[in-house]
Formats: structure tokens, sequence, C-alpha cells
């Protein structure tokens, strides 16, 4: 009785500290939409306006507050289907602008 105490308090501790690393690993790196706070209200309107302009139209397809990248992300699918994130600061100017190359063996 007391192995199989111990063994399932090893499998729990395992399954704890597992859990633990995933949820840093998570914060620690890449594109997470799940956690993605999009832009809203009046700000979304000036944001938009403002990368829209900056590439010469097509739509917003996405949005994000507090990017790891400016304060700013809004992302622009072209006619062409291609993808460009627009950074801004907070007073709406152009920081930056990159296109949405997906990585080799990315699916979504």
């Amino acid at each position: 009785m007391k192995r199989r105490s111990t063994i399932i308090a090893t499998v729990a501790a395992a399954a704890v500290l597992a859990g633990a690393g995933f949820g840093i690993a998570r914060a620690q790196g890449g594109d997470d939409d799940e956690t993605d706070t999009p832009i809203g209200g009046a700000d979304l309107d000036r944001a938009s306006a403002a990368a829209l302009a900056s590439t010469g139209g097509g739509r917003v397809t996405g949005t994000e507050v507090n990017d790891e990248e400016s304060y700013y992300e809004v992302e622009v699918t072209l006619d062409d289907g291609s993808q460009v994130d627009v950074q801004l600061d907070e007073q709406f100017q152009v920081v930056g602008a990159s296109a949405d190359a997906e990585e080799a063996g990315d699916s979504d």
C-alpha cells in the first residue's frame, strides 16, 4: 500500500511540474493567439485606419495591444492574400511593418 501511494504521489508531482514547464514555455515564446488582447473601440478605428493607409489598402484581419514589437499590431490581408503586420506606437504612428510569412510546416 505504501508503494502504491508513493507511485501516485510521484506521478502527481511529475504532472504538476510538466504543467508548470508548459506554462512557462507558453509565456516566454512564440506567437500565442489565445492570450492576445485585441484592440477595441475608437482605438481599433484609429489603428485600422493607420495600418490600411500604410499598406495602401486591404482588410484588417487581426489586432493586438501590447504586442512584443510595438504598442499596437494590426494584421492586414492584402488583395493578393498576403499578410502584413503593421506596428504602431501609442499615437498610432507606424513604427514598422513586415510581411507575415508562414513558417515551414506551419499549417494554421
